[in-house]
């Protein structure tokens, strides 16, 4: 899913900065501007940032070209591709895409003050963080995480589209592993939590 910053002023440096990456052709007069963020080529375009993330079955730098081709001048990714210097785009290179995602969203974070909810448990997470969010904007302007968006590339994304308007922030977190509660909470640090429950898949 394409999801559009929150923050307008946020740089190509910012992002590097955030993520512990390293520019590669960039220069400040370079020209390169995004406001949105994707992991699918198809949503890429000259206003987004392209994450190549690397999935089981796929691998998005395999798919690097069709987003420069489609105009996306800016790529967080783990390896120069060829179609990155011919179409004199910037690439954002760290050792792990997702691990770098994670830190953009989390530094992201720190740059706003709102106030964070997150929602877990082996059942009924999207329920309760829907009724969550439906109470609190009777009163708050509220982003919450849209859908099931709660493992470790949807929560980031989800992050990413808070601006300094947002006062409360639901976020879902969900795992398929263990530790992944630990480490999306170090993302969000949330100022509150709440655990439908635990079942037997999430013991351990």
């Amino acid at each position: 899913m394409k999801i559009k910053l929150g923050l307008e002023n946020l740089s190509v440096a910012d992002v590097a900065r955030y993520c512990g990456g390293e520019l590669y052709d960039y220069t400040e007069d370079t020209g390169c501007f995004f406001s949105y963020v994707c992991t699918d080529s198809r949503e890429a375009d000259g206003e987004t940032l392209f994450i190549a993330t690397r999935g089981e079955r796929v691998d998005g730098h395999d798919y690097i070209g069709a987003a420069i081709a489609n105009g996306c001048r800016v790529i967080l990714c783990e390896e120069l591709r060829e179609e990155i210097g011919a179409a004199n785009a910037v690439a954002i290179l760290c050792k792990n895409v997702e691990d770098a995602l994670s830190k953009l969203a989390k530094n992201y974070r720190r740059n706003l003050s709102c106030q964070t909810v997150a929602v877990t448990g082996s059942v009924g997470k999207t329920t309760t963080k829907e009724l969550i969010a439906a109470v609190l904007k009777k009163k708050y302007n509220v982003l919450y995480t849209q859908g099931n968006l709660n493992n470790h590339i949807g929560v980031p994304k989800t992050l990413l589209q808070l601006n300094k308007e947002h006062q409360i922030a639901v976020i879902e977190m969900g795992a398929n592993h263990p530790g992944e509660i630990k480490a999306l909470t170090e993302i969000v640090q949330p100022d509150y939590g709440i655990i439908t429950n635990v079942g037997k898949a999430h013991l351990l």
